[in-house]
Order: C-alpha cells, then structure tokens, then sequence
C-alpha cells in the first residue's frame, strides 16, 4: 500500500476523502506509518515550493539608465504655485450641478385617440366631396344639363259650394305643360307627387300627376283633377268676393311636389324630387266656366 501511494502526486493525494486515508493508515504497520508521514511532509513541502515558484516579483534591471530628479513645481515652504491653487480653480471652475425632476411619460389616453378619429372622419369626408364634386363637374360638361320648364296653360273650377256645415268643397281641373328642354337627359315621373291649390293660407284642393316618363327635347301636357273641402269657410267665401271687386283678379297658388329620377344617356341616378311653385291671377272663381288666367309665373327649385 506504501509502494502504491509513492508514486501519486499531492493533487492525486488530495482527491482521497479523508476517512479513505485514515483506514489506510491504520492498516499499515509502525514502520510502515513513519514512512508515511515523512512521505506526506515531504509532499506538503513540494507543492509549497511549487506554488512559491508561481508567485511573480518585481525585479532591478541593472541596465536600465537611472532616473533624473526633476525640479519641483511649487517652491518648498510654499503651498501654492504662481498659476494658482489648482484644487481651487478646479473647484471655481465646477459648476453646481442641477438635478431636475425626472417627469414620467404622459399615456397616450382617450384623448389622442379621439383626435386620430376626427382627422380619419374629416379626410375621408374631403376626399368623398372631391370625388363627388369631380363626378358632377364631369356630368356637368359632357351633358350639359338645363332645368326643365312648367307652365299652367288653363285652371277650370268645376265645383265651389258651401255646405251647411260651412265648410267649402271645391274641384279644379288644371292643364300644365311640362318642357324637357336636355338633349341627353331623360326625367322619370315617379309616384308619390303632389298638386295643391292655395289661396293666401289657405288649401282649396289638392291632387296628384300621373306617372310617366319625358324623353330629351320633350313637351309634355298633363291634365289633373284636384279636389279638396276647407271647415270655416264662410269668412274665406266672404274675402274671395271682396278681393274680386276690389281688384278684379283672384291670387292663387299652385305647388307641386314631383318625385322624379333623371337619366343621363344609359346612367339612371337616385331618386331627387322637383318642388314647383307658380303664381297664377284669375279673374273669377265662377262655377263650370273656364277661368281666364290674366298672368302666370312658376319657379322650379330642386331637392335631394
């Protein structure tokens, strides 16, 4: 066992546990144990040397030149030089340094969130006008359109009586002529129009036109029944025969609501709707007789 431990290095020694040693050394003999310890100091004086020998010193080169002595830059017995105190110029020359508050980072809330929204809404309703405006503009010089013109050609009363309830029952018979004067655009009469009769605020009769359709450069003559009963109509009666003598015409009011979709060549557009609104001067309300129309003015005005 003492030949066996002989040739190991301390490392090796080292690896051993220690209750691995004691039992060895207790199963050598005394000679045996003495020449295991001397083995082991001198071990313990080898890796000593070893780790002496890894130590690094600083060693005297005696080639190298020696050094001069320089000459001091403050005089001795003095503490300052003739440049100044460096420590106190360097301490003049250090400013105090400010520490501001660091401010945390303001969130991105609702607000920011509300402005991007209103920027999206605001560019897409521009560009939406733009495209809009450029389309109508196109229209505009390709087709080159003209408001249509209406005229009321002959009103006949057919019907004007006060019933016992006081209440007036009037029927007019209206002849209107309706001009197309487009070359490319075409007009659909649709349904849902309405005629009235008026005189001053009140309503005499109403009806509505027919539905049809006026191709380009067309002239066009409807003919529409109107009736109508207005309560209290004793008063009305009273002012319409005051006003004939008085001035020896009648002012009436004739308006029309026509829905109506224009067609552009091949192109029909949405539905719009065509507000009439035509001054007439009659001479007289006379019961089945043609009522002579002294003047006429109508004013067209288009709404979406």
């Amino acid at each position: 066992l003492y030949k066996s431990l002989y040739p190991l290095k301390t490392s090796s020694l080292l690896t051993f546990k220690p209750i691995h040693l004691f039992l060895i050394f207790v199963s050598l003999t005394p000679k045996q144990k003495s020449k295991s310890l001397l083995l082991l100091l001198w071990y313990h004086q080898d890796s000593s040397r070893m780790s002496q020998h890894q130590k690094i010193y600083p060693v005297h080169d005696p080639e190298a030149p020696a050094a001069r002595p320089t000459a001091p830059l403050v005089p001795r017995g003095s503490s300052r030089s003739e440049q100044g105190d460096p420590s106190k110029e360097d301490s003049l020359n250090q400013r105090p340094q400010r520490f501001l508050p660091l401010t945390p980072p303001k969130k991105k809330g609702s607000r920011s969130c509300c402005c991007t929204c209103v920027c999206y809404t605001f560019c897409f309703l521009l560009l939406l006008v733009v495209v809009v405006g450029a389309t109508i503009g196109i229209l505009y010089l390709v087709f080159k359109p003209k408001l249509p013109d209406y005229s009321i050609d002959r009103l006949q009363l057919t019907r004007f009586a006060v019933n016992q309830d006081s209440s007036l029952t009037t029927a007019f018979n209206v002849t209107i002529t309706a001009k197309n004067p487009n070359e490319k655009i075409g007009i659909y009469y649709e349904d849902g129009s309405k005629i009235t009769v008026w005189y001053l605020e009140h309503q005499l009769s109403n009806g509505s036109l027919p539905k049809f359709y006026q191709g380009h450069e067309n002239t066009t003559v409807i003919y529409v029944e109107m009736t109508g009963q207005t309560q209290n109509a004793l008063s009305l009666r009273t002012t319409l025969e005051e006003q004939q003598q008085r001035t020896g015409n009648i002012p009436l009011r004739i308006r029309v609501n026509q829905p109506v979709r224009v067609k552009f060549g091949k192109l029909k557009l949405f539905e719009v709707r065509f507000l009439v609104r035509c001054g007439v001067f009659v001479d007289s309300l006379a019961t089945n007789n043609v009522i002579k129309i002294q003047s006429s003015s109508c004013k067209f005005r288009l709404r979406l």
